[in-house]
């Protein structure tokens, strides 16, 4: 179980980053003249041991199944004590764990 008080850490350095680094790279205006899905939203939330970055994505084309759609692309497993474990999704649905053991500074 993650204890609260890490969790309120984690979200609020999180989303610093989110705001001050993550928005201003990777939501751009969107494309003109394309169908392409592209990013309006970037997130993140616990659920359980996992906390979650999220990206919001818009899928303009006119038959698409919906306007929206949500991914997860990167988490933070808590492995105890100021330790977590760094994975992202790869295009095969399957998280990848690149740091199985790292302080969350």
């Amino acid at each position: 179980m993650v204890p609260e008080q890490v969790k309120i850490d984690v979200h609020m350095k999180t989303d610093q980053l989110i705001a001050t680094v993550l928005k201003s790279k990777h939501i751009q205006p969107p494309p003109k003249d394309n169908d392409s899905n592209y990013i309006i939203d970037l997130y993140s939330k616990w659920y359980r041991p996992y906390f979650y970055f999220c990206a919001k994505y818009c899928s303009p084309r006119p038959h698409a199944i919906s306007p929206f759609f949500e991914t997860k692309f990167a988490r933070l497993e808590y492995a105890g004590t100021d330790r977590f474990r760094l994975a992202f999704m790869r295009h095969t649905e399957e998280w990848i764990e690149v740091y199985p053991n790292t302080s969350f500074e």
